[in-house]
């Protein structure tokens, strides 16, 4: 009773034409598995593993196993003699196997199985939790990294974002290509480096349709990415990310902090921007009690660090603005009285702007809709990625790992879902 109901399930949920469930066997108490025998159904002829056409038979190997999705802590194993035919296009081949690819012991759906697993943990916990080898997972994912890549379809892709990251056993920087619609956010692209040969490898791979369909590009201010887009992508409206643009800011700050900390110490007076490198960065509205209590005393004082933090507090009006004329100007005043005052870091800063200014307007002309806050957020997922991929000796299975996990690549069909 208990095979028969078995039968009926993988009946149900993994049937093939052509094939037949046999029969059930326990394999041993020990083992804990179940040994389900397959054969063909008769009168089947069985295909050729290249065309997949039916051919006359050749002869029979000997049974081998494949092993299958476990069931309720159950390893289960197919236990299949498999035929080969005589071709008269590709000779004499073993048959095809809807559930098997080439030699592989394990079944379509236990690599799917696997390879979904991968994402959730690390390679090491999946290998250890099914009692498989760390190389048998690192293959599954792999092979669903392969089959996803060559079955990927670019589509529409409207807006696009860049940036780089360290990545890597030598934590070099790699440059991330994300698309970030609203209807599809995924990894379009991983690539070594940060050049602008790096940046234009990317674009040669982009279908000529998909290209002229690109309407936004979000980046940093890294020039190659900025000279490569100007000249791949003319028509798209560029624009540069809010966070980076606050990052030269806040580093400029903090560095302006640091210099006078140092002269307040050396001339012995009170160190009043002691542990106040947070309060100094975070805006006015996240600040806890102990950061307004710290910042009304700084403020009391004529300090270069007042200056500039009142400096950058105005700049946050920039961000209010609709029209890209009305920001435009507000941008040049606020260079124009950085530039009188004699705060190098934050003059270089404003140098930038004026620089960027046309890229820091398209964010008013694009009607903000966009920011690299999705990326920001994606490079987040990419280093928990990282974390998990701890030990990796090869940049090439970390760039499968971040394929497979940011990817959204498509995965072969089963006849029924084991997730």
């Amino acid at each position: 009773m208990c095979g028969i109901n078995i039968l009926t399930l993988l009946n149900r949920t993994y049937h093939f034409k052509g094939f037949v469930y046999d029969e059930v066997h326990w394999n041993s108490p020990e083992k804990r598995a179940l040994d389900v025998v397959v054969r063909p159904r008769q009168g089947s002829k069985a295909c050729c593993a290249e065309c997949r056409k039916p051919c006359p038979g050749y002869d029979q190997l000997p049974m081998r196993w494949f092993r299958f999705v476990p069931l309720w802590g159950l390893q289960v194993f197919f236990y299949y003699a498999r035929r080969r035919v005589q071709c008269p296009q590709h000779g004499i081949l073993a048959e095809y196997l809807p559930w098997a690819c080439g030699k592989h012991p394990y079944t379509l759906a236990f690599q799917v199985w696997l390879a979904s697993w991968a994402r959730r943990l690390s390679w090491k916990e999946v290998g250890q939790l099914f009692h498989v080898s760390w190389d048998t997972v690192a293959g599954t994912v792999e092979a669903a990294v392969e089959f996803g890549l060559k079955h990927r379809t670019w589509g529409v892709i409207e807006s696009l974002g860049f940036d780089e990251v360290h990545l890597g056993a030598k934590r070099r920087f790699w440059t991330v290509v994300y698309q970030i619609d609203e209807h599809c956010r995924r990894l379009l692209w991983v690539g070594k480096d940060r050049t602008a040969a790096t940046v234009n490898l990317f674009f040669d791979q982009v279908p000529p349709e998909t290209r002229q369909g690109i309407r936004y590009v979000c980046s940093d201010l890294w020039r190659a990415t900025l000279s490569v887009v100007r000249k791949r992508l003319p028509g798209a409206l560029h624009i540069l990310d809010r966070f980076h643009l606050k990052r030269l800011q806040s580093e400029a700050l903090d560095q302006i902090r640091r210099r006078e900390q140092i002269a307040l110490h050396q001339a012995g007076r009170r160190p009043l921007l002691k542990n106040a490198r947070w309060s100094l960065l975070r805006l006015p509205a996240n600040w806890t009690p102990e950061d307004r209590s710290r910042m009304k005393d700084i403020l009391r004082h004529n300090l270069q660090t007042v200056r500039a933090w009142l400096h950058i507090d105005q700049f946050e009006q920039f961000w209010t603005y609709r029209s890209p004329t009305w920001a435009g100007k507000f941008l040049d005043a606020w260079c124009r009285r950085v530039n009188r005052s004699r705060l190098k870091p934050l003059k270089r800063v404003a140098k930038t702007f004026q620089r960027h200014r046309d890229l820091m307007l398209n964010w008013f002309r694009a009607r903000k809709p966009f920011s690299n806050g999705v990326v920001e957020g994606f490079n987040n997922k990419l280093k928990l990625v990282t974390k998990r991929s701890y030990g990796f000796r090869s940049d090439y299975w970390l760039e499968i790992a971040l394929y497979h996990n940011l990817g959204k690549l498509p995965e072969p069909k089963l006849s029924h879902e084991f997730f």
